[in-house]
């Protein structure tokens, strides 16, 4: 077996989604499993050096997970020919500038997403990357939910016939900070950091419309801050100048699944919102031949055949057990951590090249709809998705 060894500089994985996703299910995952097998008796084994601002931190970490290399020096660790990829959770607001250090310095690039805070910048980006020649990739880690899995299995078996709707609810309440401490980062919640939820999840919804269902053609957004005021990391009562919840609509081209009518996608995401669902995520998807509700984990359908016909009388209590009219997916393979399955695509491209489709440009296509999203929310109308040129 010849194992081929890959540096990665992992800058800002301190924080709770880099520590937890990225450093300690994904590259150190892949490292206990044996590393990436690449075929022809090859493996791909990561090995990272944690980058950060803070020595303590860093050192802890490092310490904590059995990672033997760290440094607070950026600059020196992109001078390292050893390592070849660069991997950014950093801030949003500083991730372009650290992006175009690293393609300078040679490095292929992963990055956490938003790639940008604008989308020229997120062109800029991807257009600095291919001419460089070096290889780069978003984490759209939501492709990989077991979830959304069986969703995308159900489509491309025909299950719905023609796709009507899909209904999408995301979100709980995120804490104040005042009586009980937040379970999100202060910065979130402040426009002047590059928080905001319209900016953080129609990247996300971007992908998964895109892929699972059709191409988004248009979207009207409406954004709001529900809860003007909040308490940070330290019991100190700031202003919460971002958004924390958005109603948006998307019109989806379904001329792949039936007639070419449009597919009207609908998403709710919102921090101050109770759960009262199957998970903290959901998506349900109408038909002509079925229905299906798919939250991370788990999905259930009722096709046509199954549906049962309930009639409207707010007279008497409803007789109908709704739930009880679906039935699971079955689990017929095991899934694997949606990051860490993307981390091992993307490592099989550094190492033997090919096609890698989740890649600057589609992390651009994802800033783009936030962008229209939050000027469809200032002017109060439907924008029009235009196609990314290249």
């Amino acid at each position: 077996m010849q194992t081929l060894r890959v540096g990665i500089i992992m800058n800002g994985v301190t924080g709770r989604m880099g520590t937890n996703q990225h450093l300690v299910r994904s590259i150190n995952a892949i490292r206990a499993q044996g590393g990436v097998p690449l075929g022809g008796g090859r493996v791909a084994m990561p090995d990272p050096i944690l980058v950060g601002r803070n020595a303590d931190k860093l050192r802890a970490l490092a310490e904590a997970h059995g990672v033997t290399r760290w440094t607070t020096d950026l600059d020196a660790a992109l001078a390292n020919r050893d390592d070849a990829v660069y991997f950014d959770s950093a801030s949003t607001g500083l991730r372009p500038s650290l992006i175009r250090k690293a393609i300078a310095a040679g490095k292929h690039i992963y990055t956490e997403k938003p790639v940008a805070p604008t989308v020229t910048e997120a062109l800029e980006l991807y257009r600095l990357a291919q001419a460089a020649g070096v290889r780069h990739g978003v984490v759209q880690d939501k492709l990989w939910l077991p979830g959304l899995l069986k969703l995308k299995m159900l489509v491309d078996s025909g299950f719905f016939g023609r796709i009507l709707s899909v209904r999408g609810e995301f979100g709980y309440w995120v804490f104040e900070g005042d009586w009980q401490p937040a379970q999100r980062p202060s910065w979130n919640y402040r426009k002047q950091d590059d928080g905001g939820i319209i900016v953080d999840m129609l990247c996300h919804w971007r992908y998964v419309l895109d892929n699972l269902f059709g191409d988004v053609k248009s979207v009207f957004c409406l954004g709001a801050t529900h809860i003007p005021e909040r308490w940070d990391e330290n019991g100190q009562r700031y202003d919460a100048t971002a958004d924390d919840a958005a109603y948006a609509t998307f019109e989806l081209d379904g001329g792949t699944v039936g007639n070419g009518a449009p597919i009207v996608a609908q998403i709710n995401s919102s921090w101050c919102t109770r759960v009262r669902r199957d998970d903290l995520a959901t998506f349900h998807v109408d038909g002509t031949l079925g229905s299906a509700v798919a939250g991370l984990t788990d999905c259930r359908i009722q096709p046509r055949a199954a549906t049962p016909k309930p009639v409207w009388n707010p007279d008497v209590p409803q007789t109908i057990d709704f739930y009880d009219t679906w039935q699971d997916v079955p689990a017929n393979r095991a899934y694997d951590n949606a990051f860490k399955v993307e981390w091992e695509l993307f490592l099989k491209h550094v190492v033997d090249g090919g096609a890698f489709k989740w890649n600057l440009l589609e992390g651009a296509k994802g800033v783009q709809l936030a962008e229209l999203g939050q000027r469809s929310w200032a002017e109060r109308r439907v924008i029009d998705v235009p196609a990314l040129a290249p």
